[in-house]
């Protein structure tokens, strides 16, 4: 192996590395430490921009309002975040691809206007009814991936169509300025509800002990395959990270923020759905074949189909796992607003795109990760809710979270130049 190889840090998994999960520059914590300068300076920051303007604006807006750093605000940004995150998730398995779904939002509209249908008019059991959701979103995903993998046509055309003809058949289904409101306390508790404070705690033990058990399987594979491992140390300064952050997250969740008699405290129901198909979708694209294929894929299409990979299969069946997943954001939304009508999912897409290039996913395919969609969506939740502290209008708020989606679109072009990528002339 050449010293270049041996100092190459993949920005994301190897493609032909078998089912082992990338582990990138070998040696111990000041290595790792050297290794990611060296990737930022050579372009490569993933989500580093997006965490500084969490930050940021979250001082920011502290300092402006003395409401956003409350315990009732805190816990608002989570649920208002929790659409959002989803949405963006979503995407990123077609944006790894270097493709785009601008249906996907309208996806989640149509699918929740059948499912309040079939239940306030029709009678439907809404578990039966939210079982039909699912398998239309999943249908749409199968049409859209049919046509852009199979047929050839671009993804954006194709989805761009659609995003006009679901807005059409949500009238049809809904009638123009018909509301349907959502009266299922199970779908209401999602964004309304919070677990016992107890439940919480327990929450934030599981999810420590989930890491830990993947890290050290993880390590325990590569071992065996006798492949390097990195320093232990970064192991547990991850699980650390995971038990101070989480402990002060539960413990701020934690605390009564009602205003009346009755207690409001614990952590949202919502958090514990996002945090877990956060899980699954990274164990998806770090941990198995398929999620190394989308990579490599979004790297080079040509060269993964010479190493033997179904092109064709992997860009079909991330649609529909995107649409799948557009449905979950939309059962997230209805609950949150409590009503559905014929506008439902308009406005949703393109601030799920915003959220995944806000948080680092290369819109060029490739390179990104789920967690990058999720910390964008909170930076545009953070924009979102600070201005509405501050009463300024909507105008500004779309202002300004166009400035930031053009100044992190700046940065990931940037940053593909500095790393090597192809220059415009």
């Amino acid at each position: 192996m050449s010293t270049s190889e041996a100092q190459r840090t993949n920005a994301s998994p190897d493609p032909i590395s078998g089912d082992l999960i990338g582990s990138g520059v070998e040696g111990g914590v000041g290595d790792q430490v050297r290794a990611w300068l060296q990737r930022v300076r050579g372009g490569e920051m993933g989500a580093l921009p997006a965490i500084g303007g969490f930050i940021v604006l979250s001082i920011l807006f502290s300092i402006l309002s003395p409401f956003f750093l409350t315990e009732r605000n805190f816990a608002n940004l989570m649920t208002q975040a929790a659409t959002l995150v989803m949405l963006g998730m979503a995407l990123v398995f077609v944006i790894l691809l270097g493709e785009i779904d601008l249906s996907a939002g309208v996806t989640a509209g149509v699918t929740m206007c059948i499912f309040i249908v079939l239940v306030n008019v029709q009678g439907f059991n809404w578990i039966v009814a939210l079982a039909i959701a699912f398998a239309t979103g999943l249908l749409i995903g199968t049409f859209i991936g049919f046509f852009v993998a199979r047929v050839g046509i671009p993804s954006f055309v194709v989805t761009l169509g659609l995003f006009l003809g679901l807005q059409g058949l949500e009238l049809m289904i809904i009638g123009s300025g018909g509301l349907y409101r959502v009266q299922i306390p199970e779908i209401l508790a999602i964004q309304n509800a919070n677990l016992p404070v107890w439940a919480g705690w327990a929450m934030l033990a599981i999810m420590i002990a989930i890491s830990a058990t993947t890290s050290f399987w993880d390590r325990a594979r590569r071992a065996r395959a006798g492949v390097p491992n990195r320093a232990i140390a970064l192991v547990w300064i991850k699980l650390g990270v995971i038990a101070v952050l989480g402990g002060v997250a539960v413990y701020i969740l934690n605390q009564d923020r009602g205003q009346s008699i009755k207690a409001v405290q614990g952590v949202p129901i919502v958090v514990p759905i996002v945090l877990l198909i956060l899980w699954l979708g990274t164990f998806v694209l770090d941990r198995t074949r398929y999620g190394r294929y989308i990579y490599a894929i979004g790297g080079n299409a040509e060269a993964a189909r010479r190493a033997g990979v179904k092109v064709v299969l992997i860009r079909w069946t991330a649609f529909i796992v995107c649409s799948g997943l557009a449905v979950v954001a939309g059962l997230f939304s209805i609950s949150k607003v409590g009503s559905v009508d014929a506008a439902a999912g308009r406005d949703l897409v393109l601030s799920g795109v915003a959220a995944a290039v806000v948080g680092g996913v290369s819109l060029f395919g490739g390179r990104g990760r789920l967690l990058h969609a999720a910390i964008g969506a909170l930076v545009i939740a953070v924009i979102t809710n600070g201005l509405g502290l501050l009463n300024l209008p909507a105008g500004v708020n779309y202002a300004v979270t166009g400035g930031v989606l053009i100044l992190a679109a700046t940065v990931d072009a940037l940053s593909r130049v500095r790393a090597g990528g192809a220059i415009r002339t």
